[in-house]
């Protein structure tokens, strides 16, 4: 009797001590406290601290801004390390930028994540992007006449962490406006970088249509004649995130100059008249040309202010390029981006 009373308590002393020592496993601290960690929640809230403990219930993360926080496991949907070249000279977490697959003008590889809307408030007009899957986009810009309208879609392949290609289209009306204006644009994106540091070639064909008015001399009467035409257009842009809220931007758009074509140019034609002391049109003639399409460059700088996670105010200088002179605008490129 006494072995068999013996024999219980043992075991449960054993089941006992099992059980201390599995809440004790789940509850214990992680290893290293040391590492930096970003813990992203369901609602895109974000917490930067060092992990203290975890457990299937919830993840305890001790912040700089708001101590110890608790989070539910199931309100959390991911969990990273924080990365070296996330962290500047001060040892301080440099977030990237929610708004950093676009420049100024052009877009790059990277892609926006599932749900991640934003708007872009120009001088010109909106520009709404919408993150419909985690490598889809779809967009719209306008002017603040409504005209042109202009729908963007681009999807990204990312290769690796710091390499990705986006494949995108610019299709436009003039809606309202009469003008018949119509473009279409294909491109690709290739980028080397990520949020916080990236460089980005872009390449694309873009194709213009239009109503021409056209007078025949020989009828005196004038007809619209729908034409078209299309020209390469290439960029070369960056963005480097220098401190914790600002980051240096740097956009271009090119269009190579043209191959020689041929064209109709009409002129008139005085001769001067003793009579009046005037010239006076006698005539108007046609003749035969050779044109080449002369090339441009746009150069837009400028700075963009991450006034907070789901903000930010970028402005910049513009320089055209043309028949070899630099001619600067006045007029400052001014952007406010906007997290929907």
């Amino acid at each position: 009797m006494k072995l068999k009373l013996t024999s219980l308590i043992i075991l449960l002393m054993c089941i006992f001590s099992l059980n201390i020592f599995s809440q004790e496993n789940l509850e214990q601290p992680v290893s290293d406290t040391t590492k930096m960690h970003v813990i992203t929640k369901n609602d895109r809230t974000r917490f930067v601290g060092k992990i203290i403990s975890q457990d299937p219930r919830e993840v305890l993360i001790e912040t700089k801004e708001m101590g110890l926080v608790a989070i539910p496991r199931h309100e959390i949907r991911e969990i990273r390390e924080v990365e070296t070249r996330e962290l500047n000279v001060k040892g301080e977490f440099v977030p990237g930028e929610v708004f950093a697959t676009r420049y100024f003008i052009t877009t790059n590889g990277l892609s926006i994540a599932k749900g991640e809307n934003y708007m872009i408030w120009h001088i010109f007009g909106p520009d709404i992007q919408f993150g419909v899957s985690e490598n889809f986009g779809l967009g719209v810009m306008t002017s603040w006449l409504g005209a042109p309208i202009i729908g963007t879609a681009k999807y990204s392949i990312p290769f690796n962490e710091n390499t990705s290609l986006a494949l995108g289209l610019l299709v436009g009306t003039d809606t309202w406006y009469g003008t018949g204006f119509a473009m279409a644009l294909p491109y690709a994106a290739f980028t080397i970088g990520d949020r916080i540091v990236n460089l980005t070639f872009s390449a694309g064909y873009g194709v213009l249509g239009f109503k021409e008015e056209i007078y025949n001399f020989n009828t005196g009467r004038s007809s619209k004649k729908r034409v078209s035409q299309g020209r390469m257009l290439i960029s070369f842009a960056g963005m480097f995130k220098a401190g914790k809220k600002v980051s240096i931007v740097f956009d271009s758009f090119i269009v190579p100059g043209g191959k020689k074509y041929q064209t109709t140019e009409f002129y008139e034609v005085y001769q001067f008249n003793p009579n009046t002391g005037f010239d006076e049109y006698v005539e108007t003639r046609e003749r035969n040309v050779t044109k080449k399409r002369e090339g441009f460059a746009l150069i837009l700088p400028g700075l963009r202010f991450q006034t907070d996670p789901h903000k930010a105010f970028q402005f910049g200088f513009a320089g055209v390029f043309a028949g070899g002179e630099a001619v600067p605008i006045p007029v400052p490129m001014i952007q406010f981006f906007q997290k929907l």
